[in-house]
């Protein structure tokens, strides 16, 4: 029984190395991205999509999220809907303004 438990526990491990040394790596990238000449739109993308992938090995492994029923998935799904719909708020009361005034 506490051979199963030390293999368990050797797999977890691991996958929280790769994580770690896949976040160095993009952390590197992130810094290479920021030494690009591009302009700033596309400097907030890059690092937008660095970051979001960034936040999905953390929230997937070191959160177990990886290993959560699908409730917890669309849960997941419906708070990132909200979101961005609150962040499309302002877009469209400036669109709105614009239009009527």
């Amino acid at each position: 029984m506490s051979e199963h438990h030390a293999i368990d526990v050797d797999k977890h491990v691991r996958s929280y190395m790769i994580v770690f040394a896949s976040l160095m790596v993009l952390t590197i990238v992130t810094v290479a991205v920021s030494y690009l000449d591009v302009s700033v739109a596309a400097a907030i993308a890059l690092g937008l999509v660095i970051a979001t992938v960034k936040a999905s090995l953390v929230a997937a492994v070191f959160m177990h999220l990886i290993d959560e029923k699908k409730v917890i998935y669309w849960m997941l799904v419906c708070t990132l809907a909200a979101f961005f719909v609150l962040l499309l708020v302002p877009y469209w009361t400036s669109v709105t303004d614009q239009v009527g005034g």
